[in-house]
């Protein structure tokens, strides 16, 4: 299980982000709603209910339920994307590399991409110019864009949804 370290940092969106080894756990924080957080990657805990850390929700059914979530929303390349950059930062051969940030420039950012992600024209360029020189770096604005898109936009209606609330049910009478 991962640890809260002492850095909080509360945006103006209501955001606060706790940093849990080395995964970035966004948790939304209004009183009136869930509070929870999805952990992608490392063996940090799904679910964090400030100001207490509870592993109680598996990586893979909270990934699993926001995948879903976004599905509804039509906006799943959004999670695939940031995904895939993970895994790509992940490589450690020059000739997979190459291929590899092709692969992903064609599947998601070039303009008609099939699974085309929502970033702005100056990112998609300098994306472009990236992947003509790829380094494990080279897709970092344009992930850190769409991470911000599912931050504000996306993560907080999940954490509203059905699917949110049948998961924590879910969860809660299997630790019962």
């Amino acid at each position: 299980m991962g640890y809260i370290r002492d850095k909080e940092n509360t945006s103006p969106s209501g955001f606060n982000r706790w940093q849990i080894e080395h995964t970035l756990l966004v948790t939304y924080h209004n009183p009136k709603q869930v509070h929870g957080a999805i952990s992608v990657g490392g063996t940090a805990p799904c679910l964090l209910s400030p100001p207490f850390v509870t592993p109680c929700v598996s990586l893979a059914d909270g990934l699993a339920a926001f995948r879903a979530f976004l599905k509804t929303e039509f906006s799943e390349e959004n999670l695939e994307f940031w995904l895939a950059c993970e895994d790509f930062k992940k490589t450690r051969s020059a000739a997979k590399l190459a291929s590899k940030a092709q692969r992903i420039f064609e599947e998601f950012i070039d303009v008609q991409a099939p699974r085309e992600v929502n970033i702005d024209f100056q990112t998609r360029e300098l994306t472009r110019r990236n992947v003509q020189e790829p380094s494990l770096s080279c897709f970092d604005q344009a992930q850190g864009k769409v991470h911000s898109l599912m931050e504000k936009d996306s993560y907080p209606r999940f954490l509203r949804s059905k699917i949110y609330t049948d998961l924590l049910s879910q969860t809660q009478r299997r630790l019962s």
